[in-house]
């Protein structure tokens, strides 16, 4: 019997990662891609228009999935919870392809113009969840906010969770991360902070 050998795209874009990370992802080509994954140029261009695509998919469900677990989140739930929900909903997208998440995120961080990129797709997926929580009945201010800082927060997360050692899931450093935020938003700035002075009364006169 064959060895079984994983779908055409998934191997072009194993290949495409191993390749970026360790060639750089401007120096590498299609060419070099498509033969490391033991398969034509044309067949890559069958799945992905170009090199930045295996990086950015087109296809990529993320936004859907934010927006139906928004949709779908309990309705006494405030704005922050509906962001945990509908992230911690996410998360097994990005663990069950860790490995793969991981390599993508290492190429991301060492080109300056990928990461342009990256911060252009997370401000799209903020735009996604305001709408999302538009739809629940919040103004547009209060969605885009609490949607700024669900983002802000599950990139801070994410970050955290590929250069975990310890290997937690995604979904526990997203909660740990909101907690943060929340812990800023609700006490007082010297209250855990014995080492710095807090600023004078102003003067009356």
């Amino acid at each position: 019997m064959s060895r079984w050998k994983p779908d055409a795209r998934s191997r072009l874009e194993k290949a495409a990662l191993e390749l970026y990370n360790a060639k750089g992802f401007d120096a590498t080509t299609v060419a070099e891609i498509a033969a490391r994954a033991g398969l034509t140029e044309r067949t890559f261009f069958r799945h992905f228009t170009d090199k930045r695509e295996v990086l950015f998919p087109n296809n990529n469900p993320l936004a859907d999935l934010l927006t139906k677990a928004t949709t779908n989140a309990p309705t006494d739930l405030p704005p922050l919870e509906v962001i945990t929900h509908a992230l911690t909903q996410a998360a097994p997208l990005f663990e069950e392809r860790a490995d793969l998440v991981r390599q993508r995120q290492a190429v991301i961080t060492a080109n300056p113009s990928l990461q342009e990129r990256e911060l252009a797709k997370l401000a799209a997926l903020a735009t996604t969840l305001t709408h999302a929580l538009r739809k629940r009945g919040l103004n547009t201010a209060t969605a885009a906010l609490a949607a700024d800082i669900g983002i802000a927060t599950f990139k801070a997360a994410f970050e955290h969770w590929t250069n975990d050692p310890d290997r937690h899931p995604l979904a526990h450093h997203i909660r740990q991360t909101l907690n943060t935020a929340r812990h800023i938003t609700t006490n007082h700035p010297y209250a855990d902070d014995t080492t710095t002075t807090p600023p004078p009364p102003e003067c009356e006169g």
